[in-house]
Protein backbone atom coordinates (compact mmCIF):
# COMPACT_ATOMS: atom_id res chain seq x y z
CA UNK A 1 0.00 0.00 0.00
CA UNK A 2 0.80 3.45 -0.97
CA UNK A 3 -0.04 6.67 0.17
CA UNK A 4 0.93 10.14 -0.72
CA UNK A 5 1.08 13.37 1.12
CA UNK A 6 1.60 16.92 -0.06
CA UNK A 7 2.60 19.88 1.94
CA UNK A 8 1.66 23.24 1.39
CA UNK A 9 4.66 25.17 2.54
CA UNK A 10 7.32 22.45 1.17
CA UNK A 11 8.04 21.00 -2.51
CA UNK A 12 7.75 17.66 -0.95
CA UNK A 13 5.44 14.63 -0.90
CA UNK A 14 5.76 11.89 1.48
CA UNK A 15 5.15 8.64 0.63
CA UNK A 16 3.96 5.56 3.76
CA UNK A 17 5.15 2.47 2.28
CA UNK A 18 3.39 -0.53 3.78
CA UNK A 19 3.67 -3.96 3.12
CA UNK A 20 1.63 -6.48 4.36
CA UNK A 21 3.78 -9.94 5.04
CA UNK A 22 2.78 -12.46 8.47
CA UNK A 23 5.54 -14.62 7.62
CA UNK A 24 8.53 -12.76 6.58
CA UNK A 25 11.09 -11.37 9.18
CA UNK A 26 12.49 -8.80 7.73
CA UNK A 27 11.84 -6.08 4.85
CA UNK A 28 13.86 -3.28 3.04
CA UNK A 29 13.06 -0.59 1.05
CA UNK A 30 15.20 0.06 -2.13
CA UNK A 31 14.74 2.94 -4.42
CA UNK A 32 17.03 5.11 -7.15
CA UNK A 33 16.99 8.26 -4.78
CA UNK A 34 19.44 6.92 -2.21
CA UNK A 35 21.11 5.21 -4.69
CA UNK A 36 19.31 2.06 -3.93
CA UNK A 37 20.62 1.81 -0.29
CA UNK A 38 18.07 -0.74 2.07
CA UNK A 39 16.10 1.57 4.38
CA UNK A 40 14.38 -1.43 6.96
CA UNK A 41 11.20 -1.20 7.13
CA UNK A 42 9.62 -1.76 11.19
CA UNK A 43 7.40 -4.13 11.63
CA UNK A 44 3.90 -3.16 13.62
CA UNK A 45 2.37 -5.57 15.89
CA UNK A 46 -0.06 -6.68 13.16
CA UNK A 47 2.61 -7.64 11.24
CA UNK A 48 2.67 -4.97 8.70
CA UNK A 49 5.74 -3.28 7.58
CA UNK A 50 6.08 0.29 6.83
CA UNK A 51 8.40 3.21 6.71
CA UNK A 52 7.95 6.87 5.06
CA UNK A 53 10.01 9.23 3.02
CA UNK A 54 9.87 12.54 1.65
CA UNK A 55 10.82 12.95 -1.77
CA UNK A 56 10.52 16.50 -3.75
CA UNK A 57 7.53 17.03 -5.90
CA UNK A 58 7.11 16.14 -9.72
CA UNK A 59 9.88 13.35 -9.96
CA UNK A 60 9.66 9.83 -10.81
CA UNK A 61 11.01 7.49 -7.91
CA UNK A 62 11.76 3.80 -8.56
CA UNK A 63 11.53 1.16 -5.63
CA UNK A 64 11.32 -2.53 -4.99
CA UNK A 65 10.79 -4.35 -2.04
CA UNK A 66 13.46 -6.66 -0.57
CA UNK A 67 12.23 -9.57 1.82
CA UNK A 68 14.19 -11.48 4.09
CA UNK A 69 17.22 -10.86 1.89
CA UNK A 70 16.38 -13.10 -0.83
CA UNK A 71 12.94 -12.20 -2.02
CA UNK A 72 11.78 -9.05 -4.65
CA UNK A 73 8.40 -7.64 -4.23
CA UNK A 74 6.53 -4.91 -6.35
CA UNK A 75 3.81 -2.91 -5.26
CA UNK A 76 0.30 -3.57 -6.81
CA UNK A 77 -0.53 -0.11 -5.94
CA UNK A 78 2.66 1.40 -7.70
CA UNK A 79 1.13 4.24 -9.93
CA UNK A 80 3.43 2.23 -12.99
CA UNK A 81 6.70 -0.32 -13.69
CA UNK A 82 10.08 0.15 -15.53
CA UNK A 83 12.10 -2.80 -16.49
CA UNK A 84 15.53 -3.38 -14.97
CA UNK A 85 18.51 -4.29 -16.52
CA UNK A 86 18.26 -7.67 -14.27
CA UNK A 87 15.10 -8.88 -15.84
CA UNK A 88 13.14 -7.75 -13.93
CA UNK A 89 10.41 -5.09 -13.17
CA UNK A 90 10.60 -1.93 -10.97
CA UNK A 91 7.72 -0.19 -9.01
CA UNK A 92 7.43 3.69 -9.64
CA UNK A 93 5.84 6.18 -8.04
CA UNK A 94 5.07 9.74 -9.67
CA UNK A 95 5.06 12.72 -6.92
CA UNK A 96 2.58 14.60 -8.38
CA UNK A 97 -0.72 15.30 -7.41
CA UNK A 98 -2.53 13.26 -9.12
CA UNK A 99 -0.62 9.84 -10.18
CA UNK A 100 0.62 11.45 -13.80
CA UNK A 101 4.36 11.25 -14.83
CA UNK A 102 5.73 14.71 -14.00
CA UNK A 103 6.34 17.22 -16.88
CA UNK A 104 9.67 17.40 -17.80
CA UNK A 105 10.86 20.55 -19.36
CA UNK A 106 14.13 20.54 -21.95
CA UNK A 107 16.58 23.68 -20.30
Amino acid sequence: MLKKRFFKTKDECEVAFELNLDDAERVELLCESNDWEPIVMKKSKGGAFRTRIRFPKEQRVQFRYLVDGNAWLNDDDADDYRYNEFGGRNCVIYTTADSRPPVITAD
